[in-house]
């Protein structure tokens, strides 16, 4: 799901959102696709609770656009956590290499 994997290892994975079923083509993991399919669950259920009066339709979008917001910022912040790691690695080579100088 979240990278290619080799065709042969693709699987059909049945799932039911909101009273739809859905077949699903992965070859991820097991554990890694129950996780996607459990959080989709999880974040239908926060916006369809008994006394919500969202229809199904609207409710996919926002979970869609929930789960959306949420990587955006999580990939921000990996981004500027890859960018102040490179910065840090880049002061320990300078210090590194100033302390081989002067041996």
């Amino acid at each position: 799901m979240a990278e290619p994997r080799a065709r042969e290892q693709e699987r059909r994975i049945n799932v039911r959102f909101l009273g739809h079923e859905f077949v699903l083509t992965t070859a991820a993991p097991q554990e890694e696709v129950e996780e996607v399919i459990n959080l989709v669950q999880s974040q239908l259920a926060k916006l369809m609770h008994p006394s919500s009066k969202l229809i199904s339709e609207k409710a996919a979008i926002l979970t869609c656009l929930n789960l959306a917001g949420d990587y955006v910022r999580l990939k921000r912040e990996y981004e500027q956590a890859q960018l102040a790691q490179g910065a840090r690695v880049g002061r320990l080579t300078k210090r590194i290499e100033s302390y081989l100088d002067m041996l």
